[in-house]
């Protein structure tokens, strides 16, 4: 409930403070006396769009403050915790200021905050109602919605919702497996030679070190066999010389007198050492003996791993754990189609079970919409409208979150006549009925909101301008609702009145709202009637307004 509204230096107004209460309240004043103003003042405290220029002539900055009270439950709780603003406060204090440059700054209380956070909140507390209420009721983007809220689909609709939902992930998860899988087909043929190349030569982790170890051995014994060898020859014919020249000296050794016996025995000794040295060569030279098929199978297999390493892009110790990855590539693909028809069965269910359920919700949608189409007509005859129609349209629309229902209001104004759209069809006073007759069959549906109506009894008088405040007064027992009228039947139904006036002071205007009460409320409701001259009658048909 709006419970303050103080404005300062906007527009024509200098210093204003209205303290409004429940129930009907009722503002009223001569055309141009600035009640637009008020309401222009708090659209900007709400964030709306409105004129670029508020600030008062002469002032530097325009501010306005606007005190709402909040129940536990307000939806403008949810807002401001979403915004990260304080919530738990049962007091809501909106504050925005407009300088003279064009800036514009706002706080909630006493907290920055954006003109979006403001907007968010000014849906949740406040709705507006006129002959140009393309915000509201005349926009049929919001039929849906309020259908839904009168015939209490709050359950069916989170259920459609919820449904709908489980087909966009479904739909998801079937595009991500067909993706995969069509990524997997695209190289089959490669995965399938791949695996093949790399089953066949089955490379062990550590291979390619030992391969190249075991090369590198087999080179070197290739390079120094040659020298070996030769030495073994000659180590070979020096055996033999040296043992033909020990026989030699031993033959002769008898008839020599001893004379040889010391070089004989060095000899031996030294034809033992060789004999030693030869037999030592000959080990190293079979030790260094180069099987050519073998160092070439070596090769063969150390260049084939590195190949395919490089071919891969990955380690020679690490093409196991490659090949072990392409296998269940291989294995994808094998079971790949049979995951993409498994989802898409999973998306069918849904999208049925969907299906299902928005049909229904659709059924209950044209069920109510018949009960509100009643319940708009019985409104509708004692606003002097008996012979209008209204038709709330349901059509298919595209599947949504909402369900498959476009749902618009429509109003034929006479039997016979084409039937269109709210804003279309009616006049500025048919259209302030209809609106108004829409709005008492929703109430109910709605908690915590302050409804304000801009003339919207425009054009109608008498007993139809006393049935648009009687319906007034019944809304306002459900809550808060601020009416700005030139009816005088309406205003007598207000519980709480105000008189908005304008004033000129030393060349500068400014607009002053007083409250009425007993008789200056009584000659305000005889100015309504009889115009700048308050005649007794006047004031005799005032005071039966008011206690009528």
């Amino acid at each position: 409930m709006l419970r303050v509204l103080e404005i300062r230096d906007m527009l024509i107004i200098d210093r204003l403070e209205l303290l409004f209460q429940p129930g009907l309240n009722v503002l009223t004043g001569e055309t141009g006396a600035g009640k637009s103003i008020l309401l222009e003042s708090l659209g900007f405290v709400l964030g709306w769009r409105g004129r670029a220029a508020l600030v008062r002539q002469g002032a530097k900055q325009g501010e306005v403050i606007a005190v709402f009270d909040l129940a536990a439950g307000h939806a403008a709780h949810d807002v401001l915790e979403e915004a990260g603003l304080p919530s738990g406060d049962s007091e809501l204090i909106l504050r925005r200021i407009n300088t003279i440059d064009g800036r514009k700054t706002a706080w909630v209380n006493d907290r920055r905050c954006s003109g979006d956070v403001l907007r968010a909140l000014s849906a949740t507390l406040v709705q507006l109602h006129g002959q140009q209420d393309d915000g509201g009721l005349l926009n049929p983007r919001g039929h849906r919605a309020m259908l839904d809220d009168f015939a209490g689909l709050k359950d069916e609709l989170a259920d459609v919702t919820a449904r709908w939902r489980a087909v966009g992930q479904a739909q998801v998860q079937l595009a991500d497996l067909q993706a995969a899988w069509d990524m997997v087909r695209a190289e089959e043929e490669f995965l399938r030679h791949s695996v093949s190349e790399l089953d066949q030569l089955d490379p062990k982790p550590g291979e390619d070190a030992t391969l190249d170890t075991a090369r590198r051995k087999m080179q070197k014994a290739g390079r120094i066999r040659d020298d070996v060898a030769r030495a073994f020859e000659l180590l070979d014919g020096a055996e033999g010389n040296m043992g033909d020249a020990l026989r030699w000296l031993e033959e002769a050794a008898g008839q020599a007198d001893g004379v040889l016996d010391p070089p004989i025995a060095n000899l031996v000794v030294a034809l033992d050492a060789i004999g030693q040295a030869h037999d030592g060569v000959a080990q190293g030279l079979a030790t260094l003996e180069v099987n050519p098929a073998e160092l070439e199978a070596c090769e063969e297999r150390l260049f084939a791993i590195r190949g395919l390493a490089r071919k891969h892009e990955v380690g020679p110790d690490d093409l196991g754990d490659y090949a072990a990855e392409l296998r269940l590539k291989m294995a994808a693909l094998e079971s790949g189609e049979a995951q993409v028809n498994a989802q898409q069965e999973v998306l069918d269910k849904a999208q049925a079970a969907y299906s299902k359920t928005a049909g229904q919700l659709g059924k209950a949608r044209r069920a109510h919409a018949a009960r509100l189409d009643k319940s708009v007509m019985a409104e509708l005859a004692p606003l002097k409208m008996e012979r209008a129609e209204f038709v709330t349209e349901i059509t298919a629309s595209e599947p949504g979150p909402t369900g498959l229902d476009t749902v618009s209001f429509t109003v034929a104004t006479n039997p016979g006549a084409p039937s269109g759209p709210l804003n279309r069809i009616a006049s500025g006073g048919e259209l302030s009925r209809f609106l108004l007759a829409l709005k008492v069959c929703l109430t109910g549906t709605e908690s915590g909101v302050t409804m304000i109506f801009d003339e919207i009894d425009r054009g109608v008088g008498g007993a139809t301008a006393d049935a648009v405040g009687r319906r007034l007064a019944d809304l306002a027992t459900a809550g808060q609702v601020l009416v700005v009228t030139h009816s005088p039947q309406v205003a007598a139904r207000g519980a709480h009145h105000w008189q908005v006036s304008k004033q000129v002071a030393g060349g500068v205007t400014t607009t002053h709202v007083v409250p009425l009460e007993g008789d200056g409320r009584m000659d305000e409701i005889a100015r309504m009637l009889a115009g700048d001259t308050i005649t007794d009658e006047a004031r005799a048909a005032a005071k039966v307004l008011l206690t009528g």
